[in-house]
């Protein structure tokens, strides 16, 4: 498994799986939608609403923590096929996005989705569209491979 180029589809097949229990967990322990814009949002001070701030820290952190762990784990190492600065301004379209969305992908995507939330198929139906349209772009200008 060390130095495999791409996720193969038991793996994908597990991590969807991880992140679906994760979502049920939140909504079922909680009664909170596991939206990672809303908790980095909390985290930051960007809202007084939602979980509690320790909460939010820890699920935020966790993400992070929990990718580098498995990715050590299995030897596999991250690269990059475009600039940290392009990663930056991605990063910063995505997160004007996802504010002016009310959420992201876990939040629509994965939550708003499973309860059949006409908001959520209107955004993930969008920013879906959105992502391939952006790549396409990029992949034709040469910008990423």
């Amino acid at each position: 498994m060390p130095g495999f180029p791409h996720a193969m589809p038991l793996e994908g097949f597990i991590g969807g799986l991880m992140i679906g229990v994760a979502a049920a967990i939140m909504l079922l322990g909680n009664g909170r939608i596991a939206g990672v814009s809303g908790m980095f949002a909390r985290v930051l001070g960007l809202t007084d609403g939602g979980p509690p701030w320790a909460l939010a820290l820890l699920f935020t952190a966790g993400l992070p923590l929990g990718a580098g762990i498995a990715a050590a784990s299995l030897g596999v190492k991250a690269s990059f096929p475009a600039s940290l600065s392009l990663i930056a301004v991605a990063g910063l379209v995505v997160g004007i996005g996802t504010r002016l969305g009310s959420g992201c992908t876990s939040g629509h995507g994965v939550c708003g989705l499973s309860r059949l939330s006409p908001r959520s198929i209107a955004a993930t139906v969008t920013f879906m569209a959105t992502g391939v349209v952006t790549v396409t772009i990029m992949r034709l200008s040469g910008v990423i491979l």
